[in-house]
């Protein structure tokens, strides 16, 4: 490496008695102050969120914190049966199983439209779905954000955060676009494929201004602390032992 060559982060830095995160006083500034949602908001864009951009962004945090017992709980409570001195090993478990089947596809969600609507000043929706859910449709692919094995006709949650988009004024045109996405999805395959929580979530933190590639990253934050909440239920209330002997009945 040139000596001249500085390693620089903006993240964070110690002194003896200072600590300072994103350029703001952990101690004095942060601590007792700001919520973790506004929080992971200042870790990811270095200012800390407007008050309505703190609504929203909680709102897509929250929204996948809990469902039950999904496969990533699961994993996490068998991890935690055989593992009980490693919390943070079987919340990676339920953590690793986030992807394009379960709460993973907001990233995707939020790809697509990006990359569709990236440098188009005046853009004909309709036709942009249209010919995104031609393009997945022809290499055979799901198309993701839309869809729910029990939400059907409508997934609950998905009016909730566009309603909230609207009154934060952050209702544009990607949340228009996943649900036109929807809409052609459902009249070339004839199923009922409503937005899901995810393609709301991409659709938003696009309005947000949130690059597709940290869009996941909300989920793994809401995830990780709904796991860690099945971990507490597991201490109380036992049942990974249960599973486990059934399979093997």
């Amino acid at each position: 490496m040139r000596p001249d060559k500085t390693i620089r982060s903006e993240m964070g830095w110690s002194t003896v008695d200072k600590i300072v995160v994103r350029g703001m006083d952990l101690v004095n500034e942060v601590i007792g102050k700001v919520s973790l949602g506004d929080m992971a908001w200042l870790e990811i864009n270095g200012t800390l969120p407007t008050p309505r951009q703190s609504v929203l962004f909680n709102a897509l945090m929250v929204t996948l914190v809990e469902h039950g017992m999904t496969p990533n709980a699961i994993a996490t409570r068998m991890t935690y049966l055989g593992a009980p001195e490693a919390l943070n090993a079987a919340v990676a478990a339920g953590l690793c199983g986030m992807g394009t089947v379960f709460v993973g596809t907001a990233e995707g969600s939020a790809r697509i439209m990006q990359e569709a609507l990236k440098d188009v000043e005046k853009p004909d929706l309709k036709s942009i779905a249209a010919r995104i859910v031609a393009d997945l449709r022809a290499r055979k692919s799901t198309v993701p954000g839309i869809g729910h094995p029990i939400h059907k006709p409508i997934d609950p949650r998905t009016p909730r955060l566009f309603q909230l988009a609207k009154e934060n004024g952050y209702y544009g045109r990607y949340c228009e676009l996943i649900q036109l996405i929807a809409a052609e999805a459902e009249r070339v395959s004839g199923k009922v494929l409503p937005v899901n929580a995810t393609g709301a979530i991409g659709a938003v933190a696009s309005e947000l201004g949130l690059d597709w590639r940290i869009c996941r990253g909300i989920a793994v934050m809401g995830r990780a602390i709904g796991l860690v909440g099945h971990i507490a239920e597991e201490i109380r209330n036992p049942i990974a032992k249960e599973i486990w002997q059934r399979l093997d009945e």
